[in-house]
């Protein structure tokens, strides 16, 4: 049986965003082409098809991969007395429910409506992709050179007498206990949710990266100023630093470092980032 879907905002709830839908494996939002042409008034899905095919050309001229915004599924539908038969439809992004409800009958006041909706929302989302797209390059800009920096300090550190392993393993425990108001890395690992194997981070947004680079920065600064020397002194110079560190960003209001969200794992995004150079490459070459 179809599901009765209301044409009039319900509660001041969109009637496409009533049928919008959540993949639970990957989190994205996507709308089930049937409901959508129920929505639309297409008493006969076939005419939606035609609609779906014009949307998909659009979707090729524009540049991008229609795979990305319609993706071809078959779903068991009940027809009665608990009997269910297998229909194709298609799940389509927000932008693929755009390009379709450009191309669909203008004279259907929904269609109008549809359009304003799909408009707004497709703004706002490339405005939210533009936002993520700045947060990512800085969060693989502060990571590449905390890396940098982390081995400054562990130099910094080794001159100040912080030499075996599980010296030096306290020593960084001593600059989190001072910056996480106690917590060391696996009191860290454990409030962010994060595996023993995970870095910690590797899982930082930029603001969290960014009070860690002052934190390591300050520290080795102050162990080569003042000359310090010995495990323990160390360990107080780390633990202070980190500690202020946390002072100023209380006194700017802002979150305190293991309150902040855990982020996607930054090897996901140095991934993402050296196959979209490789493909760069491999188009320059082909021009050439």
């Amino acid at each position: 049986m179809a599901k009765m879907i209301s044409d009039k905002p319900k509660n001041h709830i969109s009637p496409f965003e009533q049928i919008k839908q959540v993949d639970p494996d990957t989190g994205e939002e996507f709308w089930s082409s049937r409901d959508f042409a129920e929505v639309l008034g297409y008493a006969d899905y076939r005419n939606f098809e035609d609609v779906i095919k014009k949307a998909k050309l659009a979707c090729t001229n524009s540049g991008f991969e229609v795979t990305d915004h319609f993706g071809n599924v078959t779903e068991m539908v009940e027809i009665g007395s608990g009997t269910k038969r297998a229909i194709k439809t298609v799940h389509m992004s927000r932008y693929a429910c755009y390009l379709a409800i450009q191309n669909s009958d203008p004279r259907k006041e929904i269609v109008a409506v549809g359009q304003t909706y799909f408009a707004i929302q497709t703004r706002r989302q490339e405005l939210t992709d533009q936002e993520q797209l700045l947060e990512n390059e800085q969060r693989l800009l502060l990571r590449e050179d905390l890396r940098l920096q982390n081995s400054q300090l562990a130099d910094a550190a080794m001159r100040a007498g912080v030499v075996e392993p599980i010296d030096y393993a306290i020593f960084q425990n001593h600059g989190y206990r001072g910056l996480y108001n106690g917590l060391d890395q696996a009191g860290i690992h454990q409030r962010k949710g994060l595996k023993k194997s995970q870095k910690i981070l590797d899982h930082m947004g930029s603001t969290e990266l960014a009070a860690n680079w002052f934190r390591i920065t300050q520290t080795q600064d102050k162990l080569r100023r003042e000359k310090i020397e010995g495990k323990a002194a160390a360990n107080a110079v780390h633990f202070s630093v980190g500690q202020k560190v946390r002072q100023t960003i209380k006194e700017l209001g802002g979150t305190m470092p293991e309150d902040l969200p855990t982020a996607e794992s930054i090897k996901k995004l140095e991934t993402k980032r050296s196959k979209q150079i490789g493909s760069t490459k491999s188009a320059e070459e082909k021009e050439e």
